[in-house]
């Protein structure tokens, strides 16, 4: 018998752990509804496509992010450490799915896929606008801008090196993240 109720969140669920047994590429909605034992149509009511499974695991990890920002500790830390403590947050509600995340990313890359490319590039924009407010910095105008850039860059450096090294352990992985939030222009614009 088919389920009456399905929500969001148990679909995303599903189809990441089907996708850690088949690959996302290979993944497909009707397998997603097959294993829920609901019809695409109840999947439909939530996801329009398979790309905005991948907009909502994100989306996941960008909230994970934003909950860590409003512990009490992190106001008190200098700002590369509260920058640190963030992206390790996102990062660590990605972890149980890790080789899937990295999959998604390639997903969005193929040639071909102009349209996911773009919201690609429109995800990143987003979860380092998050990261910047979560670690509540202010800067303004030219400096923002300069700032952004550097920290897309910190953030991108670091997100491949994590999808890439699955074996490293934590104090290895925040080391490497601390020298990208160090990095010369970076540190003046954090340190003011």
């Amino acid at each position: 018998m088919k389920q009456a109720k399905i929500t969001a969140p148990q679909i995303l669920d599903a189809a990441l752990h089907l996708a850690d047994v088949c690959g996302w590429e290979r993944l497909h909605l009707f397998d997603v509804a097959a294993r829920l034992d609901v019809g695409l149509d109840a999947i439909a009511t939530h996801y329009r496509e398979k790309d905005q499974l991948v907009e909502a695991w994100f989306d996941r990890a960008d909230r994970a992010m934003l909950a860590r920002g409003s512990a009490a500790d992190l106001s008190s830390l200098a700002p590369a450490k509260r920058l640190e403590e963030l992206l390790v947050a996102w990062l660590d509600s990605l972890a149980a799915h890790r080789s899937v995340t990295g999959q998604m990313l390639l997903y969005k890359l193929e040639p071909g896929h102009i349209h996911l490319q773009i919201l690609g590039l429109l995800r990143i924009s987003r979860t380092v606008q998050w990261w910047r407010e979560g670690a509540r910095r202010e800067t303004q105008h030219l400096q923002r801008i300069a700032e952004e850039s550097l920290l897309t860059g910190a953030y991108l450096r670091s997100f491949i090196h994590w999808l890439r090294h699955p074996e490293e352990d934590a104090a290895e992985f925040r080391a490497f993240l601390r020298r990208q939030l160090r990095c010369g222009p970076l540190l003046l614009l954090l340190c003011r």
